[in-house]
C-alpha cells in the first residue's frame, strides 16, 4: 500500500475485535483534520518490515502551542501500546508518520489473497484449476 492508496486489507489480528484479517478499510488522510483519540490511523516509521503499514487506534494524543502533535498508538488486540514498534528512542508517533486515517471497510473481502499466501498450495490448487479450466474451454482435451 502506498499512502493515500484509499483502501488497505488488514493482514493480521492486532485490531480484533474491530477488523479481522481480511477486512478492507478505506482511507482518507485529511492534513487538515486534527487526529483524535480513539481514530485509527495507518501509521508507518523507518524500523518496520518492509516498510509495512500499521493500522492501530490512537490512545493517547499531545499537541503543544506550536501546532506539533505526538500521538501514540495501540492494536486493540495488543497488551502494550505501540512503543516498541516506533524507532528506537521514539516514545510518541509524529504527524508525518501517520498515511491514512481509517474511513470504513469491507469485511473478509481480501481473505482470499490471504490465504493464497498462507497456504501455497491453495494457490497451486487455484492455478491448477484455472488451468484445466482454460484447457477445456480451448477444447484441448
Amino acid at each position: 500500500m502506498e499512502p493515500n492508496d484509499n483502501k488497505l486489507y488488514i493482514l493480521d489480528g492486532g485490531m480484533e475485535p474491530a477488523f479481522h484479517r481480511g477486512h478492507m478499510l478505506f482511507l482518507t488522510n485529511y492534513e487538515q483534520e486534527p487526529i483524535r483519540v480513539g481514530q485509527i490511523v495507518v501509521f508507518k516509521v523507518d524500523r518496520t518490515r518492509h516498510n509495512i503499514p500499521i493500522v492501530h487506534r490512537v490512545i493517547k494524543v499531545h499537541e503543544k502551542e506550536d501546532g506539533t502533535v505526538k500521538l501514540l498508538t495501540k492494536g486493540d488486540n495488543n497488551n502494550v501500546d505501540d512503543r516498541g514498534l516506533y524507532v528506537n528512542g521514539q516514545a510518541w508517533l509524529n504527524r508525518k508518520d501517520v498515511v491514512d486515517r481509517a474511513q470504513g471497510y469491507v469485511p473478509f473481502i481480501g481473505i482470499v489473497p490471504i490465504i493464497i499466501n498462507d497456504y501455497p498450495m491453495f494457490k497451486y490448487g487455484v492455478y491448477s484449476g484455472l488451468g484445466v479450466q482454460y484447457w477445456v474451454k480451448i477444447g484441448g482435451f
